[in-house]
């Protein structure tokens, strides 16, 4: 556990400086933000549209394995990026191939992450198990974007990617001393695989419906925080003001973490959603009165309710999910939370109102979705097993 536990740190830190020091080399090459999102998006198409598939891969193949040989290429690719910056070989083209292999790795490696604590763990431990990983997640990606701050600001970006490349690696070389668990070998093809996922996922209606919540969720997140909530800021709270509140986001991720180490919800995915009914609260602030006190305080409450619903989830998918299917299942959860990100971004700079309306009208939905879900007896008393 302890093992995982430091190459999830180790991973995610570096995965907090990538991104920062991939986006500035695009625009030193470019000077373009069409260029910078084509980059972008070359990791992001591929993760999504293949995330079932690399589901269906975690669950045939040892998770240890398909870890190490994901954190081994994503390294590989950074690794790549940073020497051809530092050799002024670097073209658009590059980082493009680059960013997609990277993609592929990270949907093959996301599905075997949600399976591996339930092989690592007794199911009664899961819940502390998850909320664990989850200090190790908010700590690493608070420390990255410090440490991006210093690196790419004052040396540059190739060695951010170098950074990233070697917190990979080392990840790698972590994970690769976890024990190494032997599935049941199978007759069947890829294909049956991926059609026995989607017949066990509709069949199971407690993990459509948190899939439904998690889309809601993510697709609120990122439509009203993340790229509404800086424009509000900016003729309110002003820009210091939007990154104090984020950082007060950050110590309410490590807040939860902690609080959910010591709570046992008896029924992890009611906790999980009464949880995330904390962001309501930030929408009506930056709807109603976005001043940077109430905001902070709210911005404290969201990062304690998303730690609140990812343990619940991540629990209940553990417990109650048997271990040969649980990749597969899991990949429609993080399939539906990765897509809500572009279709978030999409809608929001399509409507044509204040984003203040915006803030109040998705307040109302999200409060509706949420107490819907609570109406789902399967969601509501799907218990906690000991």
């Amino acid at each position: 556990m302890r093992l995982f536990l430091s190459a999830r740190f180790v991973s995610l830190l570096g995965s907090a400086v990538g991104p920062i020091a991939l986006a500035f080399a695009v625009l030193d090459l470019s000077d373009s933000a069409r260029t910078l999102g084509l980059v972008l998006a070359s990791q992001s198409v591929p993760m999504v549209g293949l995330m079932l598939l690399g589901g269906a891969i975690a669950d045939r193949l040892p998770r240890r394995l398909v870890l190490v040989v994901a954190h081994l290429v994503c390294g590989t690719t950074q690794a790549t990026a940073a020497v051809l910056l530092l050799s002024g070989q670097a073209e658009i083209w590059h980082l493009i191939v680059l960013g997609a292999t990277n993609g592929v790795a990270t949907a093959v490696s996301l599905p075997a992450l949600s399976g591996i604590l339930p092989e690592l763990v007794d199911a009664a431990e899961l819940p502390q198990a998850n909320a664990a990983s989850g200090i190790a997640r908010s700590t690493g990606t608070l420390l990255g974007g410090a440490v991006a701050g210093v690196i790419v600001g004052f040396i540059g970006p190739a060695p951010g990617l170098a950074v990233d490349a070697a917190a990979f690696l080392l990840a790698a070389s972590l994970l690769s001393r976890l024990p190494l668990t032997r599935l049941a070998r199978t007759s069947k093809s890829l294909l049956k695989d991926l059609v026995e996922g989607w017949s066990d996922f509709i069949r199971t209606r407690w993990v459509v419906v948190i899939s439904l919540v998690m889309f809601a969720n993510q697709f609120v997140w990122v439509g009203c925080w993340v790229t509404l909530g800086p424009v509000i800021a900016d003729e309110s709270l002003g820009r210091a003001g939007w990154a104090i509140s984020n950082v007060f986001l950050g110590l309410g991720f490590l807040t939860g973490g902690f609080l959910v180490l010591r709570v046992k919800p008896s029924h992890p995915l009611r906790f999980g959603i009464l949880g995330i009914l904390l962001m309501i609260p930030a929408l009506l602030c930056l709807a109603l009165a976005p001043r940077l006190p109430l905001v902070a305080l709210c911005a404290l409450g969201v990062g304690i309710g998303f730690q609140a619903i990812s343990v619940g989830v991540d629990t209940a998918l553990g417990q109650h999910i048997p271990l040969g299917k649980l990749s597969r299942i899991s990949s429609y959860v993080m399939l539906a939370t990765y897509a809500a990100m572009p279709l978030a971004q999409l809608t929001v700079g399509l409507i044509d109102t204040s984003p203040r309306t915006v803030e109040l009208a998705a307040a109302a939905a999200f409060t509706t979705t949420l107490l819907l879900a609570l109406c789902v007896p399967s969601i509501r008393n799907l218990p906690r097993l000991t």
